[in-house]
């Protein structure tokens, strides 16, 4: 698996990519904005570590380019920042997932491989966590075998807990990423529709992380 690791601090770019490294990838690192554009679009990543703060272009103008240019590489980004609207903007930028800095290496390594294994199943159409399956051209749901009739809603709502399995989501993200910005973020649609679904599912497939929001178990 090829790994770029766009981070300013030369120590925190070798640090991380002497970690991958020993866990079988293979990284390049770049320390400066231009740099890492350049070598996202002249050679094949599996994944993108992007950290915002750069010199000479800026991360969230990589990741512009990127998603204007149609790569759908998975994007994992690093900032110092770590408020609920950053977090959103990012995501509705196209990133995959977000991590504030510092962040604990075993961490980062867990959500790599979640945004890895997540591209795979995409590619094929369906995405299996744990006991639920989903089929994004017939949508369809699966638990432990059983055929679960969703809604459209109920549906986009699993599908993104599900793409971020194991990843706490707030009510804000998961009102912008399944219903727009239409919706007041003080509704409590995303408590009545994570209801919907531990009643079609199972109660303990999305877990409730009280103060912070939802994450899909499996």
């Amino acid at each position: 698996m090829n790994v770029l690791v766009v981070q300013e601090d030369p120590h925190v770019a070798g640090f991380i990519k002497r970690g991958l490294e020993a866990e079988g990838f293979a990284v390049l690192t770049a320390c400066d904005g231009a740099e890492g554009l350049k070598l996202s679009r002249s050679l094949d990543f599996e994944l993108i570590v992007l950290d915002l703060s750069l010199p000479t272009v800026t991360g969230e103008e990589i990741l512009a380019r990127l998603r204007t240019s149609g790569s759908c590489v998975p994007v994992i980004v690093l900032a110092a920042q770590d408020e609920v609207a950053d977090r959103v903007a990012m995501l509705n930028a196209g990133a995959d997932d977000y991590l504030s800095r510092p962040c604990d290496f075993d961490e980062l390594l867990a959500r790599i491989r979640a945004r890895l294994r997540t591209a795979d199943q995409t590619a094929s159409t369906t995405i299996t966590q744990g006991r639920v399956t989903i089929d994004l051209n017939t949508r369809q749901a699966h638990i432990g075998g059983r055929s679960v009739e969703l809604s459209a809603r109920e549906f986009a709502l699993l599908e993104t807990l599900m793409h971020h399995s194991g990843q706490v989501l707030s009510q804000p993200q998961l009102l912008n990423q399944v219903w727009g910005y239409d919706r007041d973020p003080s509704s409590n649609v995303v408590e009545v529709y994570v209801g919907y679904l531990r009643k079609k599912l199972e109660r303990d497939v999305v877990e409730t992380v009280r103060g912070a929001g939802y994450r899909f178990r499996g």
